[in-house]
């Protein structure tokens, strides 16, 4: 149908019949009415050949071609709803799957035309997400309409005009988290329910998402990146200007922790049906439990625990998200999820090979404690086992770092960069075979250190293979490991000759090496086990949360200002009572718990234990502070001034 693939081809915004189809004027009225004609003909005769063919040319129509600004344009639009809502609404055995399919893509193109104002557009949607598992139709419109919003909130920006019409309002976004959690706590109890047969074809559809996930996925990513990502206008420094990125970045944050909240709510109740099934499938004599067992752990990157949760806690990391009020809100479901996920990721572990064999062989066990010291043997009887038993965490640098220079090297191209691997004793250098130069004064020179100025160990130029210098410099490039000392490395290279006609690129490749902390690479292609990598992730934000909270309120510009005065050891001395009306006043005796009788710079105050701080509140006029007598006594000696003698007066 070359109407369809014309409807197709539209849809890509990069094409420019996009932007010829954008330019066409819209067609007339009687037009639309005369398709609508021919529709319901082909309707009454089940004729579905012509049914297909008007359905893909409403979806031009609506796209590009109309615009119900008159009276009657809206009627022929009410017409057009009419006819397609009762195309959607028929029964299975009267409309087939492809009828029913164009009927949603018609209805998603016009969605804007059809339903023309917000409510209208919001109560459509909450029929298609309350009564979708109910109904087929309603089901794929419903696929359709979310999977076309997720495509355009991806390519939108927060703030823009239509980013109120992509991000549906937080009523809907929870009908399609209840969809999602749904679905998710489904296709993990399928793990436990389904045939073998059945379980196989489960783990070959997955990690497909649904519909509803995608668009969730499409929310989050949206408001998140924006939040990381989000700049001042640099060329705009009006305080109207600052004013409204503040406020933007505002919104941003409230939004995130609204999604945040029901996100973390949802994947609470997905691990704990997930922690059931687990428990289910290891006591259960099911003649492949390992293999379900096994293929668990693939199903769940399939649910929104895979899909939502990991990009949420790697996000939530970022210093613009790291805030008092997000920790507070956060930290209850945090906990919760921790819980849940190191449980699960235990109950898995245990009925692995590996560690089965560490809990299960006492000999092993024996000859690692008989090696121990007495103080590390009390230690190891006390451990008991985590999910982490048995489990080597990669390094970040265990995969090692590439340097290389373009491929192949220009004239006058000069390269150089440093790695810098903390912690690491040495280096290890290995260079691609192919590293070669046009001369042998091309070269690559490598230093121990951060900067040029540092060591130099080596330096390696030119080439065999017949051009340029025909030869190389020193023993060539290396083709065993190269060893650098310490966990620094800088590598310089300048190309210093001017290419030659008949110098080919294989003979100016330049050059690429991998920096690793290790003389052999760590076998780092498996990675942690996801719910483990889950567990791991959960802890470090949740303690990244509790130093938020710890730490508490950042300081004040007026603390700030008067930190010195706030540290006069004078002023800590100062002794507050409370009133019987609730007010603070600086005690006018002596307090009974005893202050020393000289100041002591050296040596840091601690307040007595009946002190009382001041609260946060009102603070009325203090009368004059009483010094005790031991500091008053050390005042008059250094100012020199001896205490007034009162003569009884002579009558």
């Amino acid at each position: 149908m070359c109407i369809h693939q014309l409807n197709l081809l539209a849809a890509s915004t990069n094409l420019p019949i996009t932007n010829f189809l954008g330019k066409q004027h819209p067609i007339e009225a009687h037009h639309l009415s005369s398709i609508c004609d021919i529709m319901e003909k082909a309707m009454v005769n089940g004729d579905t050949c012509i049914i297909r063919c008007i359905l893909v040319v409403f979806q031009v129509v609506f796209k590009f071609f109309f615009s119900p600004q008159t009276e009657r344009n809206r009627d022929i639009v009410r017409r057009s709803g009419l006819l397609l809502w009762q195309l959607l609404m028929a029964p299975r055995d009267q409309i087939c799957s492809e009828i029913q399919k164009e009927v949603c893509l018609a209805i998603s193109s016009g969605l804007n035309i059809l339903y023309p104002g917000e409510a209208e557009i919001n109560n459509l949607l909450k029929l298609v997400l309350t009564e979708g598992e109910r109904n087929s139709g309603l089901s794929q419109l419903r696929d359709v309409i979310l999977t076309s919003l997720a495509e355009q909130l991806q390519n939108n920006r927060f703030g823009s005009e239509d980013d109120d019409h992509y991000r549906l309002n937080d009523e809907l976004l929870h009908y399609i988290l209840k969809i999602v959690v749904r679905e998710s706590c489904v296709l993990i109890t399928k793990c436990q329910t389904v045939s073998k047969d059945d379980f196989q074809r489960l783990l070959s559809t997955v990690p497909a998402a649904s519909s509803c996930l995608r668009y969730l996925m499409a929310v989050q990513n949206h408001l998140l990146s924006n939040t990381i990502l989000i700049k001042p206008d640099e060329n705009d420094d009006s305080d109207s200007s600052l004013q409204g990125e503040t406020l933007k970045v505002q919104e941003l944050k409230t939004s995130i922790l609204s999604l945040a909240t029901q996100i973390l709510t949802g994947c609470d109740e997905v691990l704990e049906m997930l922690q059931q099934v687990t428990t289910a499938l290891i006591n259960s004599d099911i003649p492949d439990r390992e293999q379900r067992l096994k293929g668990l752990e693939q199903i769940t990157k399939a649910t929104m625990l895979g899909h939502l949760l990991p990009v949420l806690l790697t996000s939530l990391m970022h210093p613009n998200l790291q805030t008092l009020t997000m920790a507070d809100a956060l930290m209850p479901q945090l906990v919760q999820l921790v819980l849940y996920t190191s449980q699960t990721a235990l109950l898995l572990k245990t009925q692995s090979p590996v560690f089965s064999e560490l809990t299960s062989s006492p000999s092993c066990a024996s000859e690692q404690k008989g090696k121990l010291f007495p103080d590390e043997r009390m230690l190891e009887e006390k451990e008991e086992p985590g999910f982490l038993t048995g489990l080597k965490i990669p390094a970040p640098w265990a995969a090692g770092k590439t340097v290389e220079t373009v491929h192949p090297v220009r004239d006058n191209y000069k390269f150089k960069e440093t790695v810098h691997i903390p912690g690491a004793r040495c280096l290890y250098l290995r260079f691609d075979n192919r590293c070669s130069s046009q001369y042998d004064y091309d070269k690559l020179v490598i230093y121990a250190g951060p900067n040029t100025n540092s060591r130099k160990v080596a330096e390696y130029g030119g080439n065999t293979l017949g051009y340029g210098s025909r030869s190389v410099l020193g023993t060539g490039w290396p083709k065993d490991l190269v060893k650098v000392e310490g966990d620094t490395v800088t590598f310089s290279f300048e190309m210093r000759s001017g290419r030659e006609h008949n110098t080919p690129d294989k003979a100016m490749w330049g050059f690429a090496c991998t920096v690793r902390a290790q003389e052999s690479s760590e076998d780092v292609s498996g990675g942690l086990p996801f719910l483990v990598d889950l567990a791991l992730g959960l802890s470090v934000l949740a303690c990244s949360m509790l130093r938020i909270l710890y730490n508490g309120p950042e300081i004040t510009k007026d603390e700030e200002t008067c930190q010195e005065l706030l540290r006069s050891k004078l002023l800590q001395r100062c002794q507050w009572q409370v009133e019987a009306n609730g007010v603070i006043s600086p005690a006018l005796t002596p307090s009974p718990s005893p202050l020393p009788l000289t100041i002591d710079e050296d040596r840091e105050f601690t307040y007595p234990s009946d002190v009382l701080v001041p609260p946060v509140g009102h603070y009325f006029d203090l009368p004059r502070i009483r010094l005790p007598p031991g500091i008053m006594i050390k005042l008059r000696e250094i100012s020199g001034r001896a205490r007034p003698q009162f003569r009884p007066s002579i009558k």
